[in-house]
């Protein structure tokens, strides 16, 4: 199975460095001289890091296959992957967003959407649900707001405090869906 663990941002400087989203939580493990990754599109690789340091709080890496600026102006955007056996069992942390993907979000008995992404944040991880009525909801992925994940059973538990939904909301909507989340929390 792949993983993604990164993503790649702009070139920096003239020798093919590029910025990276990192998506793990073990970058220093991960981007060693030498780690091979796989590449989305397919194109841009596979990647071989022969560079990796920090700039601040911004990861620079170089790679074997990218010389210059404007070859690294090509590969922006692409996603870096890992083959993995398998996924953390250890049931606390290590939920993947293609885990979560298009799972129901629940409040109490009631389906008040379902979960597209997971929204790698530097404080917290985020949610986003598709709402019934369509809109995006950013819930934190916490254990007090989602209590459980069953990924066996389809669904994601939610227990959010009154006006969260509404608060985190992408547009001000119908009150219907909402309400219900109150009560059932």
């Amino acid at each position: 199975m792949q993983l993604q663990v990164a993503r790649i941002g702009k070139p920096h400087g003239i020798r093919g460095e590029v910025t990276v989203q990192v998506l793990t939580d073990a970058p220093e493990a991960r981007f060693v001289p030498g780690a091979e990754f796989h590449v989305e599109p397919a194109k841009f690789g596979p990647l071989t890091v022969s560079s990796a340091r920090w700039n601040k709080d911004i990861l620079l890496l170089g790679f074997e296959q990218v010389a210059d600026r404007n070859r690294a102006e090509e590969i922006r955007g692409a996603k870096l992957f890992v083959e993995t056996e398998e996924l953390d069992d250890d049931g606390e942390e290590g939920w993947y967003e293609h885990e979560l993907v298009g799972l129901e979000a629940r409040v109490g008995g009631q389906v008040v959407g379902k979960v597209t992404a997971l929204n790698t944040m530097p404080a917290q991880d985020l949610l986003v649900i598709e709402g019934a009525d369509g809109k995006e909801i950013l819930v934190p992925f916490v254990e007090e707001i989602v209590p459980e994940v069953n990924p066996e059973d389809g669904y994601v538990l939610l227990t959010p405090p009154p006006g969260l939904f509404e608060l985190n909301s992408a547009d001000e909507g119908e009150a219907d869906g909402p309400e219900g989340n109150g009560a059932g929390a």
